[in-house]
């Protein structure tokens, strides 16, 4: 190019002295540039401390408190950037604030008297509306629910079936027909009519407090595996609602769950049809009983044929509860109040 000054090239292809010193003194001054439009944003310790959800416990769920000083989250279920504390000073750094429901008294005293700006509070419960008082107290209190409810914003079912790909099946050896484990019986509630009217037909072994023959931890499960049916009958009957009855002390026990609960159609949401026994299935209970004292070994062995592509997760540990929170978290809509939380538990 006509009257273009040529550059100056040093031996070997490299640039020359004066070059490098201009493109030396560009170069620190981008950077010094960049340092003056851009703060510093502090050590790695303070850029992770602003990163992670810190969620405060107010009370923890169990009589039990376990240790979560560490980063439980990360070290038991893989969720990172989460810290649970149960130290009430940490409120002006929580994020979340969780309330469980069994350590709520009426009223607002032991409450935070604020809630920081950007902060959620929720309300977890696992007990059924029937057995859940003085919600009418928590009106406009409570960002989020966290319930084993589907559509609750945090959802925490007693357990789930998770793939299995080992494609096998295990029935344990039987040597009775029927068991139940119960602790609380009140006539009033609908499974101590229906076992009531039941037991007319076929024999029941019963266990729990409630029949003076309870069953330590260890021997829970080995009891109840040598019955061929469980009677998973709930508490009370509500959506979604659906313990560790069926989760626990029928399918993960090796036996076929008898399901008194919600309907049908709901307990086919969490487990295949072809898995449990509903009380409702039969025009009365006769034939129900009809049905489980006749029932063949070739009929039997299907109810198991889920154990071929699943096995059962049970939830609890409160740890991994709350840290699901984190998971959740970014999906969650913020802002929103439940204006009255009877009214949303109870429909």
């Amino acid at each position: 190019m006509p009257g273009a000054l040529p550059l100056r090239w040093a031996p070997w292809g490299r640039p020359g002295v004066k070059t490098l010193v201009t493109a030396g003194v560009f170069v620190t001054t981008l950077w010094n540039l960049r340092l003056f439009l851009s703060p510093s944003k502090g050590s790695g310790e303070d850029s992770k401390h602003r990163d992670t959800l810190v969620i405060l416990v107010w009370e923890w769920p169990s009589k039990q408190v376990p240790n979560v000083s560490r980063d439980v989250c990360h070290e038991l279920y893989g969720i990172t950037g989460c810290q649970l504390t149960t130290e009430r000073q940490l409120l002006h750094q929580a994020n979340v604030v969780v309330f469980p429901h069994s350590r709520l008294q009426p009223g607002r005293n032991k409450l935070p008297k604020e809630r920081l700006p950007g902060q959620n509070w929720v309300w977890v419960s696992l007990e059924s509306p029937s057995n859940t008082r003085a919600l009418a107290a928590w009106n406009q209190t409570f960002n989020w629910v966290m319930t084993y409810r589907q559509d609750s914003d945090i959802f925490i079912p007693y357990g789930k079936l998770v793939p299995n790909l080992s494609g096998t099946v295990n029935i344990p050896a039987k040597n009775n027909l029927v068991s139940w484990v119960i602790s609380n019986y009140h006539r009033t509630q609908k499974r101590a009519e229906v076992y009531k009217n039941l037991s007319r037909y076929l024999h029941v072994n019963i266990y729990g407090k409630a029949n003076n023959k309870p069953l330590c931890k260890d021997c829970l499960l080995p009891t109840i595996s040598k019955s061929k049916f469980y009677l998973a009958f709930e508490n009370s009957i509500h959506r979604d609602y659906i313990t560790e009855k069926l989760w626990r002390n029928s399918l993960l026990a090796g036996t076929v769950p008898v399901v008194l609960g919600p309907p049908r159609a709901n307990y086919e949401q969490f487990v295949p049809a072809d898995s449990f026994i509903h009380v409702n299935d039969f025009g009365s209970l006769e034939e129900l009983a009809t049905f489980l004292k006749t029932m063949n070994s070739s009929r039997y062995q299907q109810f198991f044929a889920w154990q071929r592509r699943f096995s059962v997760k049970l939830y609890t540990d409160w740890r991994e509860r709350i840290c699901a929170i984190c998971t959740a978290y970014p999906h969650l809509p913020h802002g929103h109040l439940y204006p009255d939380l009877q009214s949303w538990f109870n429909s």
